[in-house]
């Protein structure tokens, strides 16, 4: 098959051939149909994952299954699944309590083993990772939902709880950022986004964002208030640098709730956050690390009835070979919304 190949970090990337895949004894492997280019990608080909080169990088997808293991009860060849990108082991106490997003001895595809920048990709304990794709959904959507809109879907639901009529404060407005938006609003809160980036800024309000607060300089918690009179009750990282997780923090009213998405990569594995802050006002710092297949069907339900649209967020889809050349400059990108990847084009 053919696949994005990296040999080095932070060196260019190549497609070549390489062999095909084979399911583990309880997995799968899918046909990929669609797979989205994340700035955790971008991490990975940093240097600021461990990685066992060469790799094949991915971990947002979709598509069709090709090929099944023996022990797999739920899945046939031809079901078009998608999957989270945290897969748990099936067996641990953990998965078997749902939580397989925390599962010690997980696997991410485009991590711990090859991914999907790849006309297929395997993948492993199926009957407690995928999830099916309904008919009315497209692989583009589905591949969307695997890192971004289900991280930021969980992150608001089950970490941050969020109510309706609460202020969201959203820092960043990339892909995770404005599925933040999008969910916060389908949740009926009242949005702000913030950005360096105007066009970032205007796609936030396109997809509902009430208010937009340009980081030019200026002190963004200070607008916060000017807009909310006290500070949000909820804020999301959806960025992950000490500046964006303090700004999101100090953007908190008094018992405010902070969810941290964005990954806080130093050295040292230790990150400044302004816990003076969180000790004095009571603030609650939560981490939300994706979700697992068992919770997908709420978000479903939601994409089903038109509350959410996660196709709205894809800007672009293109082949293997210009992901190749984009993936090194994602963090330099000013495009807003989510660049899908489909293995097929030439």
């Amino acid at each position: 098959m053919r696949a994005i190949v990296m040999s080095q970090t932070q060196a260019p990337m190549e497609v070549r051939e390489v062999p095909d895949p084979t399911p583990p004894a309880a997995g799968v492997v899918v046909e990929v149909r669609a797979t989205g280019l994340c700035g955790s990608d971008w991490h990975a080909w940093a240097g600021h994952e461990d990685l066992t080169l060469p790799h094949v990088p991915g971990h947002e997808l979709a598509g069709v299954i090709s090929a099944v293991g023996p022990e797999v009860r739920n899945w046939s060849v031809g079901d078009r699944v998608t999957v989270p990108f945290v897969c748990g082991c099936g067996a641990c106490d953990w998965c078997r309590s749902g939580n397989a997003q925390v599962c010690p001895d997980q696997q991410q595809p485009g991590f711990t083993h090859w991914g999907s920048f790849a006309e297929s990709v395997a993948l492993h304990a199926a009957d407690t990772n995928l999830v099916a794709i309904p008919e009315a959904v497209s692989f583009e959507a589905a591949a969307a939902l695997g890192c971004r809109f289900a991280t930021a879907y969980r992150a608001l639901t089950a970490r941050a709880e969020v109510k309706p009529a609460e202020w969201v404060t959203v820092v960043g407005a990339g892909g995770v950022g404005l599925s933040a938006v999008m969910i916060a609003k389908a949740l009926g809160a009242q949005v702000i986004a913030v950005d360096r980036s105007a066009p970032a800024l205007e796609a936030a309000q396109q997809l509902g964002a009430d208010h937009v607060v340009l980081a030019d300089g200026r002190d963004v918690p200070d607008a916060v208030r000017e807009i909310t009179g006290e500070g949000s009750q909820v804020s999301i990282d959806a960025v992950g640098s000490e500046q964006t997780c303090a700004t999101a923090v100090l953007s908190l009213r008094r018992r405010g709730r902070h969810v941290q998405i964005g990954l806080l990569p130093t050295e040292s594995g230790l990150s400044q956050v302004p816990m003076a802050r969180a000790i004095a006002w009571e603030l609650d710092i939560l981490g939300s690390h994706g979700m697992a297949a068992v919770d997908y069907p709420g978000m479903l339900g939601l994409i089903a009835s038109g509350a959410l649209r996660p196709q709205d967020l894809i800007d672009r889809v293109v082949g293997l070979q210009e992901a190749a050349v984009l993936l090194p400059e994602i963090q330099r990108s000013a495009t807003p919304g989510m660049t899908m990847i489909n293995p097929g084009i030439a």
